[in-house]
């Protein structure tokens, strides 16, 4: 896509949004299929549908792009891989995905496919941009939480399309970091089927006791500085939503990028139609705080009137001439022939013979009539006809006009597929483990690592701990000391990269790499990188990626069974989070600052209460990220059996003490039950 060209993407829940999409001005659409979707409960689209909205949307100069941008276990991937290649036959025009194994399986088989790395992917610094360009996708949709600056940073870095979202719900997580819905009720985000818990009471001290609900994003009459930070497609938020509300934004966002004024009236009715408490634009502008948090109220609910639908259903209740035709009259023999071209190459040729006895119809009058498209998505740019006029009447001539862009418009459906060469799918098992389960143990500062700790194959401790306190431990024995990357890099690539060197010039190789720019990171400094859980792993395709980029190990997602571990197979050496208060979100935005006072600056973590009185820990790791966590820790330790398919166990230790972690390590090595309220996690129950 050229720089110059800047794309209005809008969202596309079922048949009728999308036609509101495309009549109210959009560029290109997003959809879903039957499965793989990262938003399961809209409409979406069978695949006769998906096949009609193709060619519905290509016929008018509409890109589709689809979702396929769910966490895939090895079992889905082939059903998956069939419905890519089936989109190939259609053709769509890019297809958004998040599971790695499956991004990899698709720069194999199609490489000629667009793969477009879906914000799920959590994508926030210019090395993991550039990276997935490197890889092979050919768009990013940037994570929300980035400001204009930090876009124009990644812009400067990599040549890859950006794309950006422009109006809609804001995650107070990290898109592809959200465990909340998961973990609470079995309903995964990351498999498309979140439950939105977030939106219910969650209280922070001095809080609005909604202090995990964000505002909606509106940057609609600024869409222009996001063309201007280097984003070539701003995206609409809103599958779940009605076509009233697809038109509006579309309608708005359209007039926006053309230099026009936006209606007053429109920017009400957008409002109206869904918002929560109003909007906001914190994140671009890098205005973060109380301000960016909001419900839907009644006010909000009351004031999408029926008056209000019906005013915005004025915006697509006809096609919108965008498609710019050119059209030739002229007599050959005994037929009158007119031809009708795009300028993509295009075209009809419809013909009627010539009246006889009839008078010439006038130039002037024939361009007049040619030029009578509506109904239609053509725009006449320019009209050739004899000088003299041609003998003919004004119905044969409409009747022509009708039946060569008719033709016109089927042609304009028809596209060549896009290869897809299947390849071999076949996972096996990995022979399960013997002996006894390795340790890795992570702890939130140093003062939590305790003498147990020895016996821990390794101990993971933040980036940030001071280097003196790193080189105490070292002379204390610790001697296989990894330290973890914040998951969290937003702005601060830069500065990473330098405390990453100080520490392997210190003779620290090791790394916990939570997210791709963090992967990417250490990889081009030659540290040893180690996958954390929040890079998602999900199936065998996905384990030997990472392992193909370089890690040395990888943990596994929370999200996958026992059974789901068991039947893995790879080689790159895998752990599991055995104890610890597992993350919930990732954020960047701090529910412990939705106060009067803002930033307080924690010193040690605070927590959140909920509905039910339950208090869930909030960790900040000095601004960079800040991490909610569940409000009792997981337990395997005592399951050594079902964990035997791992190399190693993870324990993360968060708000505990020294004597507290000394406690837990010395249970955990025993295979204990442990004498405090614990979760099994997803270990057992899975999800979505």
């Amino acid at each position: 896509m050229s720089n110059e060209y800047f794309e209005i993407l809008a969202p596309a829940g079922g048949p009728e949004a999308l036609k509101a999409a495309v009549f109210a001005g959009a560029d290109a659409v997003y959809l879903g299929g039957p499965a793989f979707g990262a938003r399961a409960s809209a409409k979406n689209f069978s695949w006769e549908e998906l096949a009609e909205a193709a060619r519905f949307c290509h016929a008018r100069g509409v890109r589709v792009h689809v979702t396929v941008n769910t966490l895939l276990k090895d079992r889905e991937l082939p059903d998956a891989l069939g419905f890519v290649e089936y989109l190939c036959s259609l053709p769509v025009d890019a297809v958004l995905v998040q599971d790695m194994g499956l991004f990899s399986l698709l720069r194999q088989w199609a490489p000629a496919l667009p793969v477009h790395a879906s914000t799920q992917m959590s994508l926030h610094t210019p090395g993991g941009v550039k990276l997935l360009w490197e890889l092979g996708a050919s768009r990013v949709v940037l994570s929300r939480e980035l400001s204009l600056e930090e876009i124009r940073e990644i812009r400067r870095a990599c040549p890859v399309e950006l794309e950006s979202f422009v109006h809609g719900a804001l995650c107070m997580s990290v898109s592809g970091q959200c465990y909340l819905s998961a973990l609470l009720g079995g309903r995964s985000g990351n498999r498309g089927s979140c439950a939105q818990p977030c939106r219910l009471p969650f209280a922070a001290p001095g809080g609005t006791g909604h202090d995990l609900s964000l505002k909606d994003l509106s940057f609609v009459q600024e869409v222009e500085q996001l063309k201007g930070a280097g984003v070539c497609s701003a995206k609409i938020e809103g599958r779940m939503k009605r076509p009233e509300y697809v038109a509006a934004a579309v309608s708005a966002c359209r007039r926006a990028a053309d230099g026009e004024q936006v209606p007053q009236q429109l920017l009400d009715g957008l409002e109206a139609v869904f918002s929560r408490s109003g909007f906001t634009k914190g994140y671009l502008t890098g205005q973060r705080g109380r301000e960016m948090f909001g419900t839907r109220t009644k006010e909000d609910v009351t004031g999408a009137t029926e008056k209000v639908f019906s005013s915005l259903r004025n915006l697509y209740r006809g096609e919108m001439q965008r498609v710019s035709v050119f059209l030739d009259l002229e007599i050959q023999g005994a037929e009158l022939r007119l031809s009708a071209r795009d300028g993509e190459g295009h075209r009809a040729v419809s013909a009627a013979p010539l009246g006889e006895g009839l008078s010439l119809l006038p130039r002037e009058r024939c361009e007049q009539q040619l030029k009578k498209t509506g109904g239609t998505p053509f725009r006449v740019e320019g009209v050739s006809v004899p000088e003299e006029g041609v003998p003919c009447g004004v119905s044969v001539l409409n009747a022509l006009r009708r039946e060569a862009l008719e033709q016109l418009l089927r042609l304009r459906e028809r596209r060549s597929p896009i290869p897809f060469s299947k390849g071999e799918l076949f996972f096996s098992p990995r022979p399960k483990r013997t002996g006894e389960l390795p340790l890795r143990a992570h702890f939130r500062k140093a003062s939590q690592v305790c003498a147990q700790a020895r016996d821990c194959r390794e101990i993971v401790l933040p980036l940030e701990t001071p280097l003196e306190e790193l080189l105490r431990l070292r002379e204390e024995g610790f001697l296989s000391i990894f330290l973890d990357i914040p998951r969290g890099l937003f702005g601060e690539e830069n500065r990473t990269v330098k405390q990453v060197k100080e520490r392997m010039q210190a003779g620290f190789l090791d790394f916990v790499a939570g997210n791709l720019g963090a992967v990417a990171l250490g990889r081009d400094l030659g540290a040893r990188v180690h996958g954390s859980f929040s890079l998602n792993v999900f199936n065998t395709a996905a384990l030997d990626f990472f392992q193909k980029l370089g890690l040395s190990t990888a943990e596994l997602s929370m999200e996958l069974t026992a059974g789901e571990v068991s039947r893995l197979g790879g080689e790159l050496p895998r752990g599991l989070m055995v104890y610890g208060r597992q993350a919930l979100m990732l954020t960047r935005n701090c529910p412990l600052a939705n106060s009067p006072k803002g930033c307080l600056h924690c010193k040690e973590p605070g927590c959140l209460t909920d509905r039910k009185r339950k208090k869930f820990p909030v960790v900040c790791r000095g601004g960079r990220s800040v991490e909610l966590l569940n409000s009792v820790p997981l337990w395997l330790c005592d399951l050594k059996r079902e964990l035997s398919p791992v190399d190693f166990g993870i324990l993360r230790f968060t708000v505990e003490n020294p004597v507290e972690c000394g406690e837990i390590l010395t249970a955990c090595f025993r295979g204990e039950t442990p004498g405090f309220d614990y979760t099994r996690g997803l270990f057992h129950r899975g999800v979505e």
